[in-house]
C-alpha cells in the first residue's frame, strides 16, 4: 500500500455517488474515533480539504446527518447507505474521508490505525487526545 498516494476516485458500494479527492496527507492520517456516531459506524477516514474534494456523480443521492452540535455532517448514500464522507467538527474546513470507499484501498491494508477519542472532543476539551490504536493481525495463510 502506498501511503504517499495524494490524488485517489472513491465510490459507495453501489457506484451512485462516486467522486474524486486529493489527499491532505496521503493514507497517513488514517484515524478511528470514540465518538458515539463514529464507534457505531467503524470505518477508517483520512482528512482531505473540503476543497479538495470532488463529487463526480451522484450528488443528488448523497444524503446527510448530523447530531449534537449540528458541525459534523455525515455523507452517505441515500441507496447503498455507505458513509463516504464527512465534514469535521474538529476542523470544519476539512472532509473525513471514507479509505474503504477509496479506489484500491481497503481498511484492512493498515496493520495500525490511531483511533481519536471523540468521547472528550477536542471541541469540547481543547485537548486531542489519542484513544489508542486498533491493530489488524491477518490470521495464517490470510
Amino acid at each position: 500500500m502506498d501511503l504517499n498516494v495524494t490524488e485517489i476516485d472513491g465510490a459507495c458500494h453501489c457506484g451512485t455517488v462516486r467522486f474524486h479527492v486529493r489527499l491532505k496527507d496521503g493514507l497517513r492520517s488514517a484515524r478511528r474515533c470514540t465518538c458515539s456516531y463514529c464507534r457505531m459506524r467503524g470505518a477508517i477516514a483520512v482528512s482531505a480539504r473540503i476543497e479538495d474534494l470532488q463529487v463526480t456523480a451522484g450528488e443528488e443521492s448523497l444524503r446527510s446527518y448530523t447530531f449534537n452540535s449540528g458541525t459534523a455532517q455525515h455523507h452517505f448514500c441515500g441507496t447503498c447507505g455507505i458513509y463516504t464522507h464527512h465534514r469535521r467538527r474538529s476542523n470544519p474546513h476539512e472532509y473525513g474521508v471514507n479509505v474503504a470507499c477509496l479506489s484500491g484501498i481497503s481498511p484492512f491494508d493498515f496493520a495500525e490505525v490511531i483511533v481519536n477519542d471523540g468521547v472528550s472532543h477536542p471541541s469540547d476539551t481543547g485537548v486531542a487526545r489519542i484513544a489508542g490504536v486498533l491493530r489488524f493481525i491477518p490470521a495464517d495463510g490470510a
